[in-house]
Order: structure tokens, then C-alpha cells, then sequence
């Protein structure tokens, strides 16, 4: 069988790195790119490698990066930008195969077995698509070349910026073995602790591990990691049009104060699924899942997700959703700093859809057609020109403009 060639491309500081172009004074200058720091709300999306050189890191805080760096240069995100660059990096990588999954908008995989007689080895690929990023796109890319998507993806963190770094049968032990548990694709932060409790510190300590020990702890996924670690990853890369380049469109925000109950919460919930609901319209999407996203006082976190009985843009039916997960979920031990919420197992507007025996139709194309209207009036006259009633009942919760403030947050292969 012959071995594949498989590619992650990932662009450097993707965010940043284009803010730049447009604005080339913030080079040399530390800076990121975020939210609203008066609004007490944001995060770190992207920063170039001066800020990196203060320890600012993608997801903190604006304000602690400020308190890190006085003088970082926080530029609002510019989405249009970003899926217009993600566009040209895709066109690119789509010359070298019809195998390409893209995984957020800044980073893809590509199998390129069937395209190596022709164009070289899997390195020289990767190079030749990293030269085409920097003339083509004015950016760079880092790029990991391996003989599957787990080892690929970990051989374009290993060397940054402008890399390709190969990771092969022979040498994977040698290279990825020593790195630590969480560089590993799936292993978020709550699976590093519970692993840290066992000793399982490096992902060699997971290869090593003895695979009934580790479904012990952690159910079936202690056998995926098992098999990722070991390099036996056999998932194959989608081609060309089978996935949307974004698999879900979220909002989450720290609140200009605590929420207290379930009012304060479907005050923010619906300003929230108004933003996600418009960009769904916006890219043609559907969601047919619901999650929602809680951060207590404490900084403690949890997220929850449900199935709807229908595919929807509507915004209303994204609250709802949410609101319903909230109250099966969380009963107000604490205070809530933040929230969020995000439609997922996105399909196409156009896709077919089971009529439900016992739903309006008629009902939900006129709120459709309404939404529609409204995001018409907003781009017209602005954000505030035409507003739920819910959302004056408290004007510090309700003044929020996610849909300006924010961007999508894609969420990719795991």
C-alpha cells in the first residue's frame, strides 16, 4: 500500500499578519488583533511576533495584554478580509490536489500522495506552496509534511514562522514523542489535567501508555489519542466542496457586568444569536446544532450543546435553544462573567429540509423573511437602528453590537 503524503499549511499569525499589510506603520510594533477593551469584552485573536516577544497570548484577555504590554496596538478584526485571503490560500493549495479540508480559515490539510510524481516530494511541495503564499498573498505559512493529518498538523506547530518541517515513520518518535501532551490534536485542557494526573505528561507518555489504562480514564477517546499518538491515524482528507470553510459561527462575551439569573442571560443570549443568525444569513448556512458556552465569576467553564428539530437562521430559535440548554444545565450557584453561543453542523440555506408535522411553516418563512429585512435596515442606517424590544430592558447588557465586535470563530476538525 503506498504510503500518503499529507500536508497541514498554516498561515503565520494569519489575523495579524494581514492587518499589517493593510496598515504596514504597526510593522515593528507590537500588536494584536481583538475586540473592545472600554466594553470590557475580547480576546486575543491574533499578534505579530513582537507582542509574542511580551508573552501575549491567542485567548487572553485584552485588558491583561494591556496590563502585559502598554504600548500593544489592539486592531479590530476585518472578517471579510480574512475569508477573502482564505479564499486565495485554498485556490493555492487546490493546484496541488482535489484533497483539501480546511480546518478555520487560516490553516488546511492536503493529501498530495497522487501529486508527488509530478511535482516532487512532499517537501518540495510544501515548499513551493510556501514561496507562492509569500508572492501571492504577501504573508507566510509554516507547513507540516507526514504520512497522516494528526502528525502533518503537529509538523506545522513544531517550526514557525515560514517552515516545513517533515515528520516520517522513522523519525516521529524522535520528534514528536518529547513534545508535550497538549500539542496534541484533541487533547484541550481539561484532558492535559486529567492526564497530568496519571504521569502522562509528553505525548510519547500517551504512545506509551498502556491503551485499557487509558480508556479506563477517559472512555473511547483514550483510545483515540492512543492511536494518534502512535501515529496510526488513518482519517482521510475531504475533498474540494465537501465541508462549508466554516463549520461553525459563534459569539461569546465578557458581560459590562455579572449576570445574575435568567433574565440578565436571554438579554445577552439574544443580542448574541442575533449576531450569529445574521452572519449565517450572511455566508447562506444553517445550523442544525446549538451550544452555548458559560464562564462563571470564578472562571470556571462548561459548554452544552443540543440538536434542533429544525435547521435554522433565526435568531429567535437560536435563543431559545440556548436558553433551554441554560436552564436544564445551570442553576445560578454563581454569578456568570461571561457567555456565549454558536450554531454548529452548519448546512447550506439551499439544502432540503422535513417539513415537521407539528411547526408553522408558514410562521417561520415570514420570521425569516423578517430577519432578512432587519439585516437590511442595520446595514443601511446601522447596528441600533432597529432593535428587540428585550434588549432595553437593561441598557449596559443590551448595548452590545457582537456583530461588529466580533468575528467568527471557526471550530475545526475535533
Amino acid at each position: 500500500m503506498t504510503e500518503r503524503t499529507i500536508l497541514h499549511s498554516d498561515l503565520n499569525n494569519c489575523y495579524a499578519s494581514i492587518e499589517m499589510m493593510y496598515y504596514p506603520k504597526l510593522r515593528g510594533h507590537p500588536m494584536a488583533v481583538g475586540g473592545d477593551v472600554e466594553e470590557r469584552h475580547g480576546i486575543i485573536l491574533a499578534r505579530n511576533y513582537e507582542a509574542r516577544a511580551f508573552d501575549i497570548k491567542v485567548g487572553q484577555a485584552l485588558w491583561q495584554a494591556k496590563a502585559q504590554c502598554p504600548g500593544l496596538i489592539i486592531v479590530s478584526p476585518h472578517y471579510d478580509r480574512y475569508i477573502r485571503f482564505s479564499r486565495m490560500f485554498r485556490k493555492i493549495l487546490s493546484d496541488y490536489s482535489d484533497q483539501v479540508e480546511p480546518f478555520g480559515l487560516d490553516e488546511a490539510w492536503s493529501d498530495v500522495t497522487g501529486s508527488v510524481h509530478r511535482y516532487g516530494s512532499g517537501k518540495a511541495i510544501a515548499d513551493e506552496i510556501r514561496e507562492r503564499v509569500k508572492d501571492e498573498m504577501g504573508v507566510t505559512a509554516s507547513i507540516g509534511v507526514s504520512f497522516n493529518k494528526i502528525f502533518a498538523k503537529l509538523g506545522s506547530d513544531i517550526k514557525k514562522p515560514d517552515a516545513t518541517t517533515v515528520i516520517t515513520p522513522e523519525n516521529y518518535r524522535e520528534l514528536v514523542w518529547p513534545l508535550p501532551a497538549s500539542d496534541l490534536l484533541g487533547v484541550g485542557r481539561r484532558t492535559q489535567v486529567k492526564l497530568a494526573k496519571y504521569n502522562i505528561l509528553t505525548i510519547g507518555d500517551i504512545a506509551r501508555c498502556d491503551p485499557a489504562l487509558l480508556q479506563s480514564w477517559m472512555g473511547k477517546w483514550g483510545l483515540f489519542l492512543y492511536t494518534y499518538a502512535n501515529g496510526n491515524d488513518s482519517s482521510p482528507v475531504s475533498r474540494m466542496g465537501d465541508e462549508a470553510i466554516v463549520k461553525s459561527v459563534g459569539n461569546s462575551t465578557t458581560c459590562p457586568r455579572d449576570l445574575e439569573n435568567d433574565g440578565d442571560a436571554k438579554i445577552v443570549l439574544l443580542n448574541l444569536a442575533e449576531s450569529v443568525a445574521e452572519r449565517m444569513r450572511e455566508l447562506g448556512l444553517m445550523a442544525r446544532t446549538v451550544e452555548i458556552s458559560l464562564r462563571t465569576n470564578d472562571l470556571k467553564w462548561c459548554t452544552r450543546q443540543s440538536r434542533l428539530q429544525m435547521p435554522t437562521h433565526i435568531s429567535k430559535e437560536l435563543c431559545a435553544a440556548g436558553m433551554m440548554l441554560l436552564k436544564d444545565n445551570y442553576h445560578w450557584e454563581k454569578p456568570l462573567r461571561s457567555i456565549g453561543i454558536r450554531g454548529t453542523d452548519l448546512i447550506p440555506i439551499a439544502s432540503n429540509r422535513q417539513v415537521q408535522m407539528f411547526m408553522d411553516e408558514r410562521q417561520r418563512e415570514k420570521a425569516e423573511k423578517l430577519e432578512f429585512t432587519i439585516d437590511s435596515i442595520r446595514k443601511r442606517f446601522g447596528h441600533y437602528a432597529i432593535m428587540p424590544g428585550l434588549l432595553q430592558v437593561d441598557e449596559r447588557l443590551g448595548k452590545l453590537n457582537p456583530k461588529d465586535d466580533h468575528v467568527i470563530h471557526p471550530v475545526g476538525y475535533l
